[in-house]
């Protein structure tokens, strides 16, 4: 019996290494000039990683965003502007790619949800404190003191 829990340990590990291992692409991104670098840069600081939960595509370390750089980089090079990456990268994965979503009436209230939700605190606060105001009218003083 020890041998059979042994040889699951041995079973698990090697499936867990096989399962832990990425594989990437080692070789570093070329850029062409200076320029290119500076707006890739740019761009992938604007693009969030599509698994990550808040990181952005040039600072997050999973492997789709590697493969997203590598692509990104590669439309660049293809002469797309960011504008046309952008909206590829939308129709792909959807707004969530994008730190930034435009403002169009399916994220209305992603962008004024904020606002309102602090609209209505200030208007409950402002109530609550009226009507505190009007009920406690100081009494008439009979001279005592507690």
């Amino acid at each position: 019996m020890a041998w059979l829990r042994g040889l699951l340990c041995i079973f698990t590990l090697l499936i867990a290494g096989h399962v832990l291992a990425q594989v990437s692409d080692p070789t570093p991104l070329n850029f062409r000039d200076a320029a290119e670098e500076a707006r890739f840069n740019a761009l992938t600081h604007e693009l969030r990683c599509v698994m990550c939960q808040n990181q952005s595509l040039a600072d997050s370390n999973a492997q789709i965003a590697q493969d997203l750089r590598r692509e990104v980089l590669q439309l660049m090079q293809s002469g797309r502007s960011d504008a046309q990456i952008k909206s590829y990268l939308v129709e792909r994965y959807g707004e969530f790619v994008l730190y930034r979503p435009q403002v169009q009436r399916n994220t209305w209230l992603l962008w004024f949800g904020p606002l309102l939700l602090l609209a209505g605190g200030a208007l409950v606060v402002w109530r609550v404190v009226r009507r505190r105001s009007a009920r406690a009218l100081p009494g008439a003083d009979d001279g005592q003191e507690w």
